[in-house]
C-alpha cells in the first residue's frame, strides 16, 4: 500500500507556538517569504523548493537581525543565535506533509527558523517587529526585458561589449544565472571574460540588491565545496566579485581563502587574492605568508601567480625570491588586465620586483 502522508500546521521548534503562513515583506530586498514567531520572536524564511537553504538562511540571520549587515556577520552559531529546519512545508497548504506529496504536488519545501539569543534579540526584537507588520501576501515580480535571451548575453561577452551588458543587465536579473552559466564554458579565454563580465554586473547590483550578490556567492562556494557541483570558474568568479567591494564582503573572504588547502583549487585562490589585493591589501593580508612559501613551489603555474601576487603586495623583503625566478622562462596562463595572457615567470618576476621598488 502507499505511505499515507501525514498533514499538520507548522510550529515555532523553539516554542511549539502555531505560526503564521511566510509572506513577503513590502518594499524590501527580500526575496524569500518570511515570518517571526509571535511567542519567541525567532524569524522563519521559506524556500519552496528546498535546494537554497544557504541564500534562505542569509536572509533569515539579515531578517532577525533588522538588515543590520555588520551585525549579522558578527554573530556566531550557539553563541548568539540557534537554528533548526522543517522539512516538507507546503506553502500552498500552509501544512508539514509527511510521506511524499499532497493533492497531487510534490512537497520538498523547508522552513528555516533562526532565534536569536535573548541579548542579541533585546537590539534588534523592536526593529523586526516594525517590519513585520509588513508583510503580506504579494506577487514577486523580478525585473525582466523583451530582449533578454541567454544567446545575447554570451555574445555580449564574446564580443566584450560591456557597457550593453550592463544595460541588459538593468533590465532582466536574468542576466546573473546566465552569466553564471558561462562559467562552465570550455574555452578558457571565455571562461575568463565570463568572470569578469559577472564581476562588472555584481558591482552595479552591490549598490542596488545586495541580497542578490550575496545569495550568488554563497551559491558559489557551496558549489565548489561539492566538486560534484562545481564549476571550473567558480573560484575566480567569487573573488571578482568580492574585489568590487572587498569591505562589504569580507565576511565571504574567509571561506574563499580557505580553498588554499585544495591542491586543485590553489591557482584560482591565488589569482584571486591578488586582484581582491589590487583594490584592498588589508582585506586579504593574512595570505602573504604563503605566497614566501608558493613562490618556490615545484609547479611553474604556482609560483608564477605567487610572484605576481608578491608585486601586488609590494614585499620587499621577497625581493631576493624573485630575483631567483629572472632566468625562469617557463610560460604560464595568466588573467591580467581583463585578459588571459601568456607570459614567462620570469616576466612576472621582473615586473613584481618593479612594483615593489615603486617603479
Amino acid at each position: 500500500m502507499p505511505l499515507i502522508p501525514k498533514v499538520y500546521p507548522p510550529r515555532c521548534p523553539f516554542c511549539d507556538e502555531l505560526i503564521d503562513p511566510p509572506q513577503e515583506l513590502v518594499s524590501s530586498n527580500f526575496e524569500f517569504p518570511l515570518g517571526v514567531c509571535k511567542n519567541c520572536g525567532a524569524v522563519y524564511v521559506y524556500d519552496f523548493t528546498g535546494y537554497h537553504q544557504g541564500a534562505a538562511f542569509v536572509e533569515a540571520l539579515l531578517f532577525a537581525c533588522n538588515e543590520d549587515w555588520d551585525l549579522a556577520w558578527g554573530l556566531l552559531p550557539e553563541e548568539d543565535y540557534v537554528e533548526a529546519v522543517l522539512d516538507n512545508y507546503d506553502g500552498i497548504s500552509h501544512k508539514i506533509v509527511v510521506g511524499g506529496g499532497h493533492e497531487g504536488r510534490k512537497v520538498r519545501g523547508k522552513l528555516l527558523f533562526l532565534r536569536l539569543h535573548d541579548d542579541v534579540q533585546e537590539v534588534t526584537a523592536q526593529g523586526v517587529k516594525e517590519k513585520a507588520k509588513e508583510l503580506v501576501v504579494k506577487e514577486v515580480t523580478p525585473k525582466r526585458s523583451a530582449r533578454f535571451s541567454k544567446r545575447l548575453v554570451e555574445n555580449l561577452v564574446k564580443e566584450e561589449k560591456w557597457d550593453e551588458l550592463l544595460a541588459l543587465a538593468q533590465e532582466d536579473t536574468r542576466v546573473i544565472p546566465a552569466l553564471q552559466r558561462l562559467l562552465y564554458a570550455v574555452d578558457e579565454q571565455f571562461r575568463w571574460q565570463a568572470i569578469y563580465a559577472l564581476g562588472q554586473v555584481c558591482s552595479f547590483y552591490l549598490k542596488r540588491r545586495p541580497d542578490i550578490v550575496t545569495k550568488l556567492l554563497h551559491n558559489i562556494l557551496y558549489a565548489r565545496s561539492d566538486t560534484a557541483a562545481s564549476c571550473w570558474g567558480a573560484l575566480g568568479a567569487a573573488a571578482e566579485i568580492i574585489s568590487q567591494n572587498p569591505k562589504f564582503l569580507k565576511n565571504f573572504i574567509p571561506s574563499f581563502v580557505s580553498f588554499f588547502l585544495d591542491d586543485s583549487a590553489r591557482q584560482e585562490v591565488l589569482w584571486g587574492i591578488g586582484r581582491i589585493a589590487q583594490v584592498d591589501l588589508e582585506a586579504v593580508k593574512k595570505a602573504v605568508p604563503a605566497l614566501y612559501k608558493l613562490v618556490t613551489d615545484p609547479d611553474p603555474t604556482i609560483r608564477g601567480h605567487a610572484a605576481w601576487c608578491l608585486g601586488i603586495f609590494k614585499e620587499k623583503p621577497a625581493k631576493p625570491l624573485l630575483e631567483d625566478l629572472l632566468k625562469d622562462q617557463i610560460k604560464i596562463k595568466i588573467f591580467i588586465d581583463h585578459k588571459l595572457q601568456e607570459v614567462t615567470i620570469a616576466k612576472l618576476a621582473k615586473e613584481a620586483i618593479k612594483a615593489i621598488k615603486g617603479e
